[in-house]
C-alpha cells in the first residue's frame, strides 16, 4: 500500500505532467534505448518515429498520477497494455529498466522541480504500478500456455495459403510448424509477427487482427502493405514481397480484449475503414457460423473497388444471417453506376438512417475514421457504453467521449 504522503506528491506532479509529459516520455524512450539497444528487439520502431508509442505512454503515465489513490480505476488501460505486452514478450525483467529510465527522464525534463521527494515518491508509485501489470501478465502468460494447443512466446508458424485481397491487402493463413492445432481466439483478436529481415539490425514486431472466425485449423491475418507513408512499412512490405506460401514465420498466441460479446442481443453494427475490416470479418463470421438471429448490419468504407478487400466473403456472410445487411462506400469509387451504397465519406445523415441507436457497435480504423464515426455515432444517440473501438498501434485520446472496449 501507498503511503497518504507518497499520494499526494504523485497528485502533486499532474499538472507537470500535463505540460511535459509527452517531453518526458521522449526523453525517457531515447535514453533507454541508447542504454539498452536490445530492446528495440521488442518495440515497434515506427510508432517511436510517428510519436505514437510517447503519446501512448504519456497518457498513461498520467492516469497513473491521476488516479494514484484508486489504480482500480485505471485496470481497463492496465489490461489492454498487458495484452500487447504479452503479445511482445516483455517480461518482469524488463520494468526495472523502465523504472530507471523513466526516473531519470522526469529529473533531465523537470531539473531541479524534480525535488529527491517527488523521485522517490515516483519510484515507489512506479513499483506499485509495474507489479500491477507483472501480476496481470503472469496470468495472461500462463492461459496462453495451458489452454489446448497452446504455447507461452512465440512459436513457428507456416505459411499455408497466401491470397490477394485488393490492390494493398494481402491475406496470409498460418498453420502451426509441428503439425499442432491452433487454439481458440475470441474474435477481434490479434497475434504478433515476429521477422528477421535482411539488412535490418533488430527483430521487428507487428501485430496483426485475426481475419477470420475461431474454430479453422489455420489463423488468417489480412495485411495492408503500407507503402504511401513515411517511414514506409518495413514488415508489410516484407511479407508481401518476401513471405510466401511454404515459408515459417513467427507467432505469438492471440492476444486483445477489443471483442465480440456474442452473449448479447441488441441489434450489432461493424463500422470499418481500410483495412480496420479485419477484426470486423472475423466478427461477422463468428455471427454467421453461429447463426446469430441479432440484427447485424455490416458498415464498410473503402478508397475505391480495388482496395475494397473480402468483400465476396462480407456478402457470403452476410446471406446466411437472417436480418443481416451490408453497406459499402468508396470515397471516389471507379464505377459510379456500381454495387457500392454510398460515396465520399461516411456522413451523420447516412448513419442515422442505418443504424438502429440501441446497437452495439464496434469500429476499427484510421484514426481520422475512428473519430468522426465515434463523435456521429455519439450525436445520434448511440449510448456511450454501447461504442467500442478498436487502434491499430498504440490507443491515443480520440477527444470524444465514449467507452473503448
Amino acid at each position: 500500500m501507498l503511503s497518504q504522503k507518497t499520494i499526494d506528491i504523485v497528485k502533486s506532479t499532474v499538472p507537470a505532467l500535463q505540460a511535459h509529459g509527452k517531453t518526458i516520455t521522449t526523453t525517457f524512450y531515447k535514453r533507454m534505448f541508447e542504454a539498452h539497444p536490445e530492446l528495440l528487439n521488442i518495440f515497434n520502431h515506427v510508432n517511436q518515429k510517428q510519436g505514437r508509442q510517447q503519446t501512448a505512454l504519456a497518457n498513461t503515465v498520467l492516469a497513473a498520477a491521476q488516479y494514484i489513490d484508486n489504480l482500480e480505476a485505471i485496470v481497463p488501460v492496465v489490461v489492454q497494455i498487458a495484452h500487447k505486452h504479452r503479445g511482445l514478450g516483455i517480461k518482469p525483467e524488463h520494468y526495472p529498466i523502465v523504472g530507471e529510465f523513466l526516473l531519470k527522464a522526469i529529473k533531465e525534463v523537470l531539473g531541479d522541480a524534480a525535488t529527491d521527494e517527488i523521485i522517490n515518491a515516483w519510484s515507489e508509485a512506479y513499483d506499485a504500478i509495474a507489479q500491477a501489470f507483472i501480476d496481470v501478465e503472469k496470468g495472461m502468460y500462463n492461459e496462453a500456455e495451458r489452454q489446448e494447443n497452446g504455447w507461452s512466446g512465440f512459436k513457428e508458424f507456416t505459411v499455408a495459403k497466401k491470397v490477394v485481397e485488393s490492390k494493398v491487402i494481402t491475406s496470409f493463413y498460418l498453420k502451426p510448424s509441428d503439425g499442432m492445432g491452433v487454439p481458440q481466439f475470441l474474435p477481434g483478436q490479434y497475434i504478433t509477427v515476429k521477422v528477421k529481415i535482411p539488412g535490418e539490425t533488430f527483430i521487428l514486431n507487428r501485430q496483426y487482427s485475426l481475419s477470420c472466425a475461431p474454430g479453422h485449423d489455420y489463423y488468417r491475418i489480412s495485411v495492408k502493405r503500407e507503402a504511401d507513408r513515411e517511414p514506409n512499412g518495413k514488415v508489410s512490405n516484407y511479407l508481401h514481397d518476401y513471405l510466401n506460401e511454404g515459408d515459417k514465420i513467427e507467432i505469438s498466441a492471440p492476444a486483445g480484449i477489443f471483442t465480440l460479446n456474442t452473449e448479447e442481443k441488441a441489434p450489432i453494427v461493424l463500422l470499418s475503414g481500410g483495412v480496420g475490416l479485419t477484426p470486423m470479418v472475423s466478427m461477422l463470421e463468428t455471427l454467421a457460423n453461429q447463426d446469430s438471429k441479432r440484427d447485424v448490419t455490416f458498415v464498410h468504407a473503402a478508397r475505391n473497388e480495388e482496395f475494397h478487400a473480402l468483400r465476396d466473403e462480407v456478402l457470403s456472410h452476410i446471406r446466411k444471417l437472417d436480418n443481416g445487411h451490408v453497406y459499402f462506400g468508396y470515397e471516389k469509387p471507379i464505377d459510379e453506376s456500381g454495387s457500392h451504397h454510398f460515396e465520399g465519406y461516411l456522413t451523420k445523415q447516412y448513419l442515422e438512417h442505418i443504424v438502429n441507436k440501441k446497437s452495439v457497435c464496434y469500429i476499427c480504423g484510421p484514426v481520422p475514421f475512428l473519430q468522426n464515426v465515434v463523435q456521429m455515432l455519439t450525436e445520434i444517440g448511440v449510448k456511450e457504453e454501447n461504442i467500442r473501438y478498436e487502434f491499430f498501434g498504440p490507443a491515443v485520446d480520440l477527444n470524444v467521449h465514449a467507452v473503448k472496449q
